[in-house]
């Protein structure tokens, strides 16, 4: 059991802690000042949220980028053969629930594009009853590869990382805010461009000019 010997004799097995007991509140994060860090837990509403939160009203999802379950993290998105395990219509899933789908014209195997304020992706429609209403997940990792240099380019291949925010999670942790994110997904209609994230950078010279492998 975690913290056995702490239960058994606080006094002998102290914990790492400034009174050596389990804190709810930090006089030193206190200290710090922070607005977005206070020295106890508190409910601060996030930059953007689904189901009625900020940014709801135009992008009704919340998009999840987790881990992914057959690379290690971008490692091995390269890999021709293992994509081919998982993708769809050569892109990067994007999981969705049956409803959400069904409200959108999409079915399962489908190109989607994924997209908010921020910026656009195209990924294949994984349609599954495992994902509830106003969820939808691409797993972090994909390797990006745009249409042109311009922001907000289209994402050819699905790399979540288009959408989401680029802000820390406080001022005192500065972690990943990856899953504050709220996107729409729309079938995609007309001629798909090519995936242009794999085969190795194009070199070019100090006027653009792409130069040609010797």
């Amino acid at each position: 059991m975690r913290h056995a010997d702490f239960r058994d004799d606080a006094e002998v097995h102290a914990l790492g802690t400034p009174s050596g007991f389990i804190e709810i509140f930090s006089r030193k994060i206190e200290r710090y000042g922070y607005a977005d860090c206070k020295g106890h837990p508190v409910w601060m509403e996030k930059a953007e949220r689904s189901h009625g939160g900020p940014g709801s009203d135009r992008f009704p999802l919340w998009l999840q980028s987790v881990h992914p379950d057959k690379r290690l993290h971008s490692q091995l998105c390269e890999s021709e053969e293992l994509r081919a395990t998982y993708a769809i219509q050569g892109r990067e899933p994007v999981f969705m629930s049956p409803q959400d789908a069904a409200a959108r014209g999409i079915s399962h195997g489908d190109l989607v594009r994924v997209f908010n304020d921020r910026g656009q992706l195209l990924a294949g429609a994984h349609v599954s009853d495992d994902f509830p209403p106003g969820v939808a997940r691409i797993q972090e990792g994909a390797w990006y590869g745009p249409t042109g240099p311009e922001i907000g380019a289209l994402d050819t291949y699905g790399d979540p990382n288009t959408l989401t925010l680029d802000i820390g999670t406080s001022s005192l942790a500065q972690a990943t805010s990856a899953n504050t994110c709220v996107v729409d997904i729309e079938k995609f209609v007309g001629k798909a461009p090519p995936v242009t994230a794999f085969g190795g950078p194009t070199e070019v010279d100090p006027d653009g000019r792409e130069v040609q492998a010797t």
